[in-house]
């Protein structure tokens, strides 16, 4: 029988920080799209963020396997997975399902996560305290997000938007998979390569879709960059670091954390109206993590957890 991963501080760090930084994202990238279209915005953070991961992978040594170099086939559809197809899918998804729609498409990465590891991740099975846990959490994000969660949008389109927001979550979720299950790896080779086959992948669809790039003001190229640099290049780092340590179901707890954080930091710094439900949202989101986490946590704290964690 496989044991779980090892959870440290430092994974409960990350996992704090990645959900901190994707749900200020979607301030970032609200600002953006006034002077930027869709898809030239995701191709120009790719494409910086590409830029600079291949740079610091190269003055780390520029080594991709460790051991094994068999498994490039599964390092190029997880990179294509973990960024160009679900960048493409939630554009086009964005247009006609509304925003509530998209951020439980999002948290429902966990439960698609979950199923895909028991059968493929040794170690990460399913038990009925953390199917418990991740399905509190979910019921968090649809209590934080109201009745815009599965309201309609008036679209006809709209079934095939949500179908493409469901599909950029199963993207996610399988590439976190795949990105478990690869061979000893140096995790600056594997998140450049990703931003590589990405930026192979969305550059000429940006090109096809919304012709050729626009140029714009230099306070948007900025925000670009910022969007390359940190949520994508920076995130994609710490995101493979907290896979192959501590496995895909932990990692996927950032997607309950990133809509309670776009709503926090609307609050604050958008002056968004404060609605008291969303305490009971984040009471909600933790403690469901907290539950699929148990024994991690007792792990962590020096107690030795039941055999149902």
């Amino acid at each position: 029988m496989q044991t779980p991963p090892e959870i440290t501080p430092a994974n409960w760090g990350m996992v704090a920080a990645l959900g901190f930084v994707w749900g200020a994202t979607f301030l970032f990238i609200e600002l953006a799209l006034t002077g930027i279209t869709p898809f030239w915005l995701a191709a120009g953070r790719i494409g910086f963020a590409c830029l600079l991961t291949c740079a610091v992978w190269q003055w780390r040594g520029g080594r991709v396997f460790l051991t094994d170099e068999t498994a490039w086939g599964a390092m190029i559809v997880s990179g294509v997975l973990n960024s160009a197809i679900p960048f493409m899918l939630l554009s086009w998804g964005q247009q006609t399902v509304t925003s509530g729609f998209a951020g439980v498409s999002m948290a429902s990465v966990t439960l698609i996560v979950l199923p895909l590891s028991h059968l493929f991740v040794a170690g990460e099975r399913i038990t009925l305290r953390r199917l418990i846990g991740l399905m509190i959490g979910f019921f968090g994000v649809t209590v934080l997000l109201g009745g815009q969660a599965f309201e309609s949008s008036g679209d006809p389109l709209e079934p095939l938007g949500r179908l493409a927001c469901v599909g950029a979550a199963a993207c996610y979720a399988s590439s976190s998979v795949l990105v478990r299950r690869l061979p000893p790896i140096d995790p600056f080779g594997l998140g450049a390569l990703a931003l590589v086959f990405g930026s192979m992948l969305v550059l000429p669809m940006a090109l096809i879709v919304e012709g050729p790039p626009p140029m714009p003001e230099t306070d948007i190229l900025l925000l670009v960059a910022a969007l390359g640099l940190i949520p994508t290049a920076g995130a994609n780092i710490l995101r493979i670091l907290v896979i192959r340590s501590a496995g895909p179901v932990f990692m996927s707890l950032v997607n309950y954390q990133v809509p309670m954080w776009s709503v926090i930091l609307g609050i604050v710094m958008l002056g968004e109206p404060f609605k008291p439900i969303l305490l009971l949202a984040m009471g909600l989101i933790l403690s469901g993590m907290f539950v699929s986490q148990w024994g991690a946590l007792m792990r962590l704290f020096g107690r030795k957890p039941t055999p149902s964690n």
